[in-house]
Parts: C-alpha cells; structure tokens; sequence
C-alpha cells in the first residue's frame, strides 16, 4: 500500500487475540479485549472467591481502585481526577448530568440532527418533562444558539461521520455537554479547551474496558451551580451523618452507586496496557490507518462522508446491513448505520494495514 502506510504497533496487537482471526474494525461499537484484562478480571474474581467480600479489607482496595480508575480516565480527558465522575455508559453519564440541571417546561436544549440514540434517548424523557429539543446541523451548531437555549448537547467526535465538534462551540454562552462515546481514547484533547462544561465518556469502546464503564467530567463551575441529581452512600461527603448528608464537593457526587470490582480491574489493566505502549503512538496508527482507508477507499469509487483526522470512517455502501453480514463471513468487522445503506469502519492502535487491506478486498468492486 505505498511508505504511507502505518507500521503495526505488534506487541500491543498480540494483547488482543481477535485480531488473530478476523480485521476487527468496529471499536466505536466495542473495542476488542485484551489478554492483560481478562487476566486482572479473573485475579480479581479469583481473591472474591477465595477470601470472600465482607470487612473493610476488601472495601478498601475496592475504593483504591474506583480512584486509580478515575486518574486513567481523568488522564485521557486532559482533566483532574477530582472533576470526573464514575458512570456506567456515555448515555449514564448524559442522563446525570440533564438531569442535574432541573429543566422546567419552556426550556429549551439544543441539539445535532445526527446524535446517537444514546443522546436522543434522554432528550427525550427531557421533552416528556415539558423541555423543548431544537436541532440544528452538526456543522452549524454554534450559529443556531438562541436566546432560549438553556443547554447545547452534542458529539464530540460523530458517529456517523468522524468529523469533530465545531471549534466555535466553545465560545458559546450556554453550557456545553458533549456526548464522547467516540472521543474518549480515540483523540487527544483537553476537555477545558473544548469549551465543554459536562462531557460524558465510554469506557469500552476506544479504552477497551468491560461492557458497563464510562466517565462524566463535570467542570468546578458547573458542580457550583448544579446539585447531583441522585446522591447516595458512595456520592455524599460523610455518609454517616444521616439526614444530614450532602453530596461530596468532587464530581464524585455524580458517581453511580456501584461498579463490579473485576470490570474495574479489566479496565485498568487495558489502560494501563496502553499507557506501557504511549498514547501518541496509539493515536497516531489509528488516525494514520482510518486517513489511508478514506482515501483508497474513494480511489475505489465510494463515497465517503467528510470526516476529521479522528479513528472513525463511514462511506456509502448498497445494502450495508447485508454486506456487514458478509463481511463477518469473510473475517471483517464493521458495522452498518440504522436506516442509512452506510458503513463504518473503526481503527484503533491495535489495527494493522492487513486489516485494511482485508476490508479492501471483500467489498464489490465499484
């Protein structure tokens, strides 16, 4: 394929055995697991089995690990551990925080014509409440701020196109919640200089954790003007005062109840994994190889959507829910987009130009 392309990064591909058998391109969906993790999993649920749960001993070095998993994701947000809340999902963490701002009928939240179901989903228990939901053009967000917009909510990096949020969303006056199911290890960036005061993460996709793991960033100005909406043993400054308990002063307060210690451990040992190899390496194969495929793939005659030096690729493709299905047959992962005949490959730093070459020749000829 030409001295453009990337090298494999081989010692981390050899972490993840699917990669061995098929050119697994679909981590914006789940990324693939590593032999690290399931190892640190099953160590975890091997001591709970043989030393039990009960007693401070294994409370403690749950919470120890709760907050070694903060500073990981803490780390690929560019932000301080004490601002990133432990959540289950990106939707987890975009449902904290809409309905931390207590929405009255009238308001108004802004919004892309292209989010994920995962981001319409609470938009539209919020319109049930009485809010109005307005969209806009992803492109066009910024311009389409009206005096009633209380909040914009919106992509980071979409998942349909892999094109970034609009730089001029950071000036804007209401606060902004990005949605960063696909931006959370699969970019660099500073979540503070986006602009964004709310920013909710995955924890399996582009970071290769459990299924049930995200993140919500809450900026020190946001948590000063909003109460956590659903407070409780792990969120409260001393849970031992009873009833007169309030939420912790950290994005803490924005915690979910709980988190199976063994999916903790899994997640740590994958970012810890890639951590050992150097995120900019990472980044740099993934945005490499996803810039190479847009390219031959238009060389082939498809018509790919505008995109971002982001790890995502999406083109237009006849019959894409049957030929995700041949696909598979022929050892490639993508998926199809619902209601569109699109396709989406996703690269990450695991991913070699034989995956991409093994796309290349399955798909018809155009």
């Amino acid at each position: 394929m030409g001295t453009s392309a990337p090298g494999p990064l081989g010692e981390l591909r050899a972490q993840f055995p699917v990669c061995e058998r098929v050119a697994y391109l679909n981590a914006g969906t789940n990324g693939p697991i590593a032999t690290r993790a399931v190892e640190a999993a099953r160590a975890q649920l091997e001591r709970e089995q043989a030393e039990g749960r009960g007693g401070m001993p294994f409370f403690l070095a749950a919470a120890e690990q709760a907050e070694r998993l903060r500073a990981l994701y803490a780390a690929r947000l560019g932000a301080d551990a004490a601002d990133v809340a432990l959540t289950t999902s990106t939707t987890d963490g975009v449902s904290r925080a809409l309905l931390a701002f207590d929405l009255r009928p009238g308001d108004e939240i802004l919004t892309s014509d292209e989010e994920h179901p995962g981001v319409y989903g609470p938009l539209t228990a919020q319109r049930r409440r009485g809010v109005e939901i307005r969209t806009a053009p992803f492109s066009q967000l910024a311009d389409a701020v009206g005096p009633r917009t209380r909040l914009v909510v919106c992509s980071h990096v979409s998942w349909r196109s892999g094109q970034l949020a609009p730089a001029a969303l950071a000036e804007i006056e209401p606060p902004l919640l990005l949605d960063g199911a696909q931006g959370a290890g699969a970019v660099a960036f500073d979540v503070a200089a986006l602009g964004a005061d709310l920013y909710a993460g995955s924890g399996q996709k582009w970071l290769c954790g459990p299924v049930g793991l995200g993140m919500l960033w809450v900026s020190p100005a946001m948590r000063e003007r909003l109460a956590p909406p659903s407070p409780g043993y792990v969120n409260l400054e001393d849970a031992n005062v009873g009833l007169d308990a309030v939420p912790a002063a950290e994005a803490r307060a924005y915690d979910t109840p709980a988190l199976p210690p063994a999916s903790v451990a899994q997640a740590i040992a994958a970012l810890e994994l890639f951590e050992q190899t150097g995120w900019e390496r990472l980044h740099a194969q993934a945005h490499d190889l996803a810039q190479l495929a847009a390219t031959l793939l238009a060389e082939r005659g498809r018509e790919v959507l505008a995109r971002d030096r982001t790890t995502l690729v999406t083109w237009r493709e006849p019959g894409a829910e049957r030929r995700v299905e041949l696909l598979l047959e022929a050892g490639v992962v993508v998926r199809s987009l619902p209601g569109e005949d699109l396709l989406r490959a996703s690269f990450g730093g695991w991913s070699s130009v034989q995956d991409l070459e093994r796309l290349l020749e399955v798909l018809p000829k155009h």
